[in-house]
């Protein structure tokens, strides 16, 4: 190899370790690690990103090449070990996740696949019982190939995390607010437990129901923060993507060598309409939370079982303001009846039907029937997941619109009694009696 001062392009001291590969060659392939941290506020470094750009174009060119001329020792060679555009993401991504390196991959479930491949057999790992579909059907698959133990608790009950916890936990996954129960974790007691337990125990949180606007799971103890972009960073469900932010350059060593063993890091393309949804988080996510919370509140205040953050009824508001800096946009409800749930969701014309959330567009859905269906029946009644729970994603719609069309829905689907002050929730007693109204009808 060249003595570093015939390194092009100023390379020298990114040439300093080797890598997994035993190769003198820079991570990732650059470094992301801003070394001076963020300069202004989130709002504002969303926005603000510095470029190099020859032409010194306003966006961020899109380096849409799979392979770079050159010799050996340029920065890029092969757009699956790194590219421009990609590199550009990873070091903003960084800087607003207050991490030392940032890493995308094509998708959140991608980014968990490459987080857990850090496991070997017999490795122990403590997570959640309310977890998304795709993590929980990962997990199994761990679980009955790989010989990984994995153990489900209550992670909102710290004790019962810690009495889990040994010498032999590997890994600690957490969500936090959960899907769709929006249960808190407790990242800072967890974190704490699970490095006294296992110093090299690693804390992985799925950052996706909040994104980085509103908490920072490194900041509280976590290793590792993960989400899926394709949500709140994305802000519109056209590019499906993954990110990792982490501290330890070790780790974040193991990660890259994954990615860019297996292919699965961001296309250029895709790393470009990820940069361009991450400039309007803020104003995306102070739009969709308030309005979320005027529809918690709207339900509530109607006789709904309503589970959201921001609440005062929710049984860990005062932990979850302790961590987060917002409510977040998702929030779910009960009704008290299977076809009563289905007939709201069926009836609702602003809130599209889907999986997912975080775009500016509302949705709902019933998970149980949808993006946790992968979870048997069984294991959902032992987890407490009620089979009729609806969960609202709520967008950038005008208020009075969403709450108008949630009104008609509840009307139309017969979930509320009219009263003179408008309507309310049927009672528990009138849910039953409706529900042997219906068996009867579907019998006659």
């Amino acid at each position: 190899m060249a003595a570093s001062g015939d390194i092009p392009n100023g390379l020298a001291t990114g040439l300093k370790h080797l890598d997994l590969d035993g190769h003198d060659l820079p991570p990732s392939p650059a470094p992301s690690t801003p070394t001076n941290g963020r300069k202004y506020a989130l709002a504002t470094e969303l926005v603000y990103t510095e470029s190099n750009d020859q032409f010194n174009s306003s966006s961020t060119p899109i380096y849409q090449s799979a392979t770079f001329k050159g010799g050996p020792g340029q920065e890029y060679d092969y757009t699956r070990s790194g590219n421009p555009t990609r590199t550009h993401l990873e070091r903003h991504l960084a800087k607003i996740m207050c991490a030392k390196r940032a890493l995308v991959v094509s998708s959140g479930m991608g980014a968990l696949d490459v987080i857990t491949r850090i496991l070997k057999p017999g490795d122990e790992v403590v997570t959640g019982d309310d977890l998304y579909g795709g993590t929980n059907r990962l997990l199994n698959y761990l679980r009955s190939n790989n010989d990984i133990i994995v153990h489900h608790i209550d992670t909102t009950n710290v004790e019962k995390v810690k009495s889990a916890l040994t010498s032999k936990t590997a890994m600690v996954l957490l969500e936090t607010p959960t899907n769709p129960l929006i249960k808190i974790v407790d990242i800072a007691s967890i974190s704490t437990a699970a490095h006294a337990a296992n110093p090299k125990a690693v804390v992985a949180v799925d950052n996706t129901m909040l994104s980085p606007y509103l908490q920072n799971p490194l900041h509280l103890g976590a290793d590792v923060s993960y989400e899926s972009g394709t949500k709140y960073l994305s802000g519109h469900h056209d590019v499906m993507a993954g990110v990792i932010g982490i501290n330890d350059e070790v780790l974040g060593d193991r990660f890259f060598f994954m990615i860019n063993s297996t292919g699965c890091g961001l296309a250029p393309f895709d790393s470009w309409l990820l940069l361009r949804g991450i400039k309007t988080l803020s104003v995306r996510m102070e739009k969709q939370q308030t309005n979320a919370q005027a529809i918690a509140e709207f339900l509530e205040n109607h006789g709904f079982k309503v589970r959201f953050p921001g609440l005062k009824s929710h049984p860990q508001y005062a932990l979850h303001w302790s961590q987060a800096r917002g409510a977040g946009a998702v929030l779910s409800f009960e009704t008290g009846s299977i076809a009563l749930s289905e007939r709201i969701v069926e009836s609702t014309h602003l809130f599209g039907i889907s999986v997912s959330f975080g775009c500016v567009n509302s949705l709902i859905s019933m998970p149980c029937r949808m993006s946790h269906a992968s979870i048997d029946p069984a294991t959902r009644k032992e987890r407490a997941l009620p089979e009729d729970i609806i969960r609202l994603c709520v967008g950038i719609e005008d208020l009075d619109d969403l709450i108008a069309d949630l009104s008609q829905a509840l009307v139309r689907a017969g979930a509320v009694r009219l009263t003179d002050n408008g309507f309310e929730a049927l009672s528990a007693e009138e849910v039953e009696g409706e529900s042997r109204s219906t068996v009867l009808v579907m019998d006659g």
